[in-house]
C-alpha cells in the first residue's frame, strides 16, 4: 500500500481527496433523502455498501418514495449501472487478477475509472483507480450514515446545493480527455442527445442515452483504421 501512495503525486492525491470529500457530501443528501421519504435508517447504508452506485441508489428511491414496484426500482437501478460495462473495458489492465479482481469489480465507479483515465501510465492508473475505489467504499455509504441520521435537519438538500458538487467534480476530472477531437466530438453527441431525451425519459435514462457517443467515437476509430489499407488496395 505505502508503493501505491508513492506512485501518485501530491496534485492527483490531492483531486482524489477532493472527489472523497464531494461524493461523501452527496452520500449526506442520499441518505437524508432516503429517510425524509420514509425508508429506515439502515437501507441507504446497507445499499451503499452493497451496489455502491449512486445514481442506481438514487433512482431506486425514488422509483419506491413515488409508489413504484420494488421489481421495477431495481430493473431501473440495474439499466442505469450499464453504463459500467463500457468502464469495464476502458481499464481492464488497472483492475487485477483473482480476488483482487472481485474486489476491484466492485469498487468500479464513476470516480474511480475518470481518476484512472487521468493518468498518464499503468503504474498510477492501477494506484489511482484503487485508492479512489476504496476510498469511495468508505465516503459514499459513510456519507450516506451521516444524512440518515441528520435528514430530519436537512429536509432538502438539493435547496443548499449540494447536488451540484457531484457533477461539478466530474467535469473537472474529464476535462483533460476533452482536449482530444474525437473524445471532445462524442462528448458532444452524447450530452446533446441526453439533454434531448430528458423530458420523455425516466430519471437516470439520459445518461444511458448518452452512451451513443461512444458508438460515435467506435465508428470514427474503425473508418479511419480502413482509410490506409484502402488506399493501399487503390
Amino acid at each position: 500500500m505505502r508503493s501505491t501512495w508513492r506512485t501518485l503525486d501530491r496534485d492527483t492525491l490531492s483531486g482524489i481527496a477532493a472527489v472523497l470529500l464531494a461524493v461523501g457530501l452527496i452520500g449526506v443528501s442520499y441518505g437524508a433523502t432516503a429517510v425524509t421519504s420514509g425508508f429506515p435508517l439502515w437501507v441507504p447504508i446497507v445499499l451503499g455498501i452493497v451496489v455502491l452506485a449512486g445514481g442506481a441508489e438514487f433512482l431506486f428511491i425514488g422509483i419506491m418514495a413515488a409508489g413504484g414496484s420494488p421489481i421495477a426500482a431495481v430493473l431501473a437501478g440495474l439499466l442505469v449501472n450499464a453504463r459500467h460495462l463500457p468502464y469495464g473495458l476502458s481499464v481492464p489492465d488497472v483492475v487485477g487478477t483473482g480476488w483482487r479482481r472481485r474486489i476491484g469489480v466492485h469498487v468500479m465507479n464513476d470516480e474511480s475509472v475518470a481518476l484512472a483515465l487521468a493518468q498518464p501510465d499503468v503504474a498510477r492508473r492501477r494506484a489511482a483507480y484503487w485508492v479512489s475505489g476504496l476510498g469511495v467504499l468508505i465516503a459514499w455509504p459513510g456519507g450516506a450514515a451521516i444524512g440518515a441520521l441528520i435528514g430530519t435537519v436537512v429536509p432538502d438538500t438539493g435547496a443548499i446545493g449540494l447536488d451540484a458538487v457531484f457533477p461539478a467534480v466530474l467535469l473537472s476530472l474529464i476535462m483533460p480527455a476533452l482536449r482530444a477531437r474525437g473524445t471532445l466530438r462524442a462528448a458532444l453527441i452524447g450530452a446533446i442527445t441526453a439533454v434531448a431525451s430528458a423530458p420523455f425519459l425516466p430519471a437516470g435514462m439520459p445518461v444511458l442515452v448518452a452512451l451513443s457517443g461512444l458508438f460515435f467515437a467506435i465508428s470514427r476509430k474503425g473508418d479511419s483504421e480502413a482509410e490506409p489499407g484502402e488506399t493501399q488496395a487503390a
